[in-house]
């Protein structure tokens, strides 16, 4: 049973076929059975069978909508009330929220019932979940592998089946690289789609909320209720609400994908080529239209990333000084020598690293060299794909350059972890809706994902055109060895 997805489990609770409590019941032995894998931070199962008998009361009284009984578990740079939210870190070891994110005040508005928190990247930032402060997260295909970050206990989740569905974020690449590594689906929402509030910020003009899911449907659905306006978030774009499913069922025929030739250099293993080459060829087949594209300045996005989000994490974790909230050195000789050692203490090695660098190219002197002619070059780079769109209606082309690489493999050496985000932090950097499909297998059996792009607010095509290639493909229904 565990093998369904989310669009089947609501077909599932509609039918009565199964119940709230029960699928939660399901989910936590689940969840308990495959704790090696380090997935998840906090469970409390008193509150999620609480959450699931409100959901069975409410389909009793027919206050229904398509996700009530649906469970979902969320990234731990979300806040909840009744979960503790520490971004992985250290800095906010224990710390219990006074309030509820806004997407998970929207999902829980919906009827969906929390699992729990994920584990992650500290504060959002790595590329291999590998940086958590309670933990590396296990890659269910290999356990020698890494699930990819910051969002490899999201990704991780829902490849091993703990749950059918959860939360993600995406600042740089954060959805979509774990996503491939794991062979699921994986998709970030146009910048301002959806809300910020109570979102752990890191890199505030490219943080954004997704979804992990095992299919297209199974985000069309869950994005209906998840995304919308929200006032208290100064970035939250106001526009009408729409139905993500409407293109589920339209054909690809006469759809005209990019293919930019940038994304098939020299860096691109041949073991993720492949898959991807014949995925495209799958669109072809199915009466999709390829042809050739340049964005010429894609391969900036590296540097232009790391000056511009180091750049605002620095700003936005400056609130962390063990004054108001968060971790506080046990000993200290003064207000100074508390903040410094509070720091020094709370965060990692990565969060200290994207500091400093923040901190230097925010400062006097360097500022119009270094982050404001990054900026001047982020503009160039969603320029490209603005025209690139009149040509195109998608973009594709690979996730990653490898397939997952091995714990500590790249631990030892920033520059290649962070050249691990070459194909996805462009589309970031754009705040472009853009997605990751499972599309085949490399190297000792690790997943390959596809990339698909859209133009901003097109997410109900993306999500159309990524349907019709898993109706046409099983890659996103193969599961992992040993998971049971």
């Amino acid at each position: 049973m565990y093998e369904r997805g989310v669009a089947q489990w609501s077909r599932a609770l509609a039918a009565r076929e199964v119940s709230a409590v029960e699928l939660a019941k399901l989910y936590l032995g689940r969840i308990e059975k495959q704790r090696g894998l380090n997935a998840f931070l906090d469970v409390r199962p008193e509150v999620t069978l609480a959450q699931a008998a409100a959901a069975d009361a409410a389909r009793a009284r027919g206050e229904v909508t398509p996700l009530t009984g649906v469970p979902v578990a969320h990234k731990d740079v979300f806040v909840t009330r009744d979960f503790a939210s520490t971004a992985s870190s250290k800095m906010l070891e224990g710390y219990m929220s006074p309030f509820d994110a806004g997407i998970v005040e929207n999902m829980a508005r919906a009827g969906m019932v929390t699992l729990g928190k994920l584990n992650c990247d500290e504060f959002a930032m790595g590329s291999s979940n590998e940086n958590s402060a309670y933990g590396n997260v296990g890659n269910p295909w290999d356990s020698a592998a890494v699930p990819g970050g910051s969002s490899g206990g999201s990704a991780a989740a829902v490849a091993a089946r703990l749950a059918p569905a959860a939360t993600a974020t995406d600042t740089g690449g954060s959805i979509r690289e774990p996503a491939a590594f794991t062979g699921i689906t994986g998709i970030k929402p146009t910048y301002g789609r959806a809300s910020r509030f109570g979102l752990i910020a890191f890199a505030s003009s490219l943080d954004q909320a997704g979804l992990m899911t095992q299919t297209a449907e199974d985000a069309a659905l869950i994005f209906n209720a998840m995304l919308g306006f929200d006032a208290r978030d100064s970035t939250s774009i106001d526009r009408a609400g729409e139905d993500y499913t409407r293109e589920l069922g339209r054909s690809v025929k006469g759809l005209t994908i990019g293919v930019p030739r940038e994304f098939f250099g020299g860096g691109l293993k041949s073991d993720v080529e492949a898959p991807v080459r014949a995925a495209l060829a799958e669109y072809q087949r199915m009466g999709a239209r390829l042809i050739d594209i340049s964005l010429p300045n894609a391969e900036l996005g590296i540097p232009v990333y790391y000056v511009v989000a180091p750049a605002e994490c620095s700003s936005n974790l400056s609130r962390f000084d063990g004054v108001r909230y968060g971790h506080r050195a046990r000993e200290y000789s003064d207000l100074i020598d508390m903040i410094k050692k509070s720091r020094a203490q709370g965060f990692g090695p990565e969060p200290r690293r994207r500091i400093l660098i923040g901190t230097y190219v925010l400062s006097h002197g360097y500022y119009d060299a270094y982050y404001l002619k990054a900026q001047k070059v982020r503009r160039l780079i969603a320029d490209e794909f603005s025209r690139a769109f009149k040509e195109c209606d998608l973009i594709a082309g690979p996730v990653t350059t490898s397939v997952a690489f091995n714990y500590g493999e790249k631990a030892a050496d920033p520059v290649a972890m962070y050249l691990s985000d070459l194909y996805t932090i462009p589309g970031s950097l754009a705040g472009l809706p853009c997605m990751s499909l499972p599309c085949g297998f490399g190297t000792g059996g690790r997943p390959v994902g596809l990339q698909l792009m859209a133009n901003h607010f097109d997410e109900a095509r993306l999500l159309g055109a990524a349907h019709q290639f898993q109706l046409a493909t099983d890659w996103h229904a193969r599961l992992p060895r040993g998971i049971d």
